[in-house]
């Protein structure tokens, strides 16, 4: 069960101590956490918000699974206004958008979205490198 800490304004959904094994267990996560949330926030979260908040949080573990080098950390904030999901992992090479090929060789191209639709759909994204390595991802998304 997650454990959340009440600090400030914000709700933490960080304290589970293993972090998910994919994808699909990290939008488990967010969406425990925005229906745990709704009594903090003034009432439950836009339908739109929801599925911004899981398709995002797919694409960034996604991300980080397959080109991260592996997933170091996760974490799910929600204050009143907003979602915050922290995803890090192994490598230091920041998010880029891909140019895109028609088709390659072996047939059409395959990803090459998420990173525009993770920028489109966050009211803020912050990229930090920690002095450890890997990287840090931090995206705000609206409830409303």
């Amino acid at each position: 069960m997650t454990t959340g800490h009440r600090t400030g304004s914000s709700t933490s959904y960080a304290a589970r101590p293993l972090l998910p094994r994919d994808a699909s267990e990290a939008r488990a996560r967010v969406a425990e956490a925005l229906a745990g949330a709704a009594a903090a926030t003034g009432g439950p979260p836009s339908a739109t918000a929801v599925g911004d908040a899981l398709l995002v949080t797919s694409e960034l573990v996604t991300n980080a699974l397959r080109h991260g080098g592996g997933l170091t950390g996760f974490r799910v904030e929600v204050d009143r206004d907003a979602l915050a999901v922290t995803v890090a992992d192994a490598s230091r090479e920041l998010p880029h958008v891909r140019r895109r090929r028609a088709q390659r060789v072996s047939g059409p191209g395959e990803g090459g979205f998420g990173w525009p639709l993770v920028r489109l759909l966050a009211r803020g994204i912050r990229l930090t490198l920690p002095p450890g390595g890997g990287k840090i991802i931090e995206v705000r998304l609206p409830l409303h």
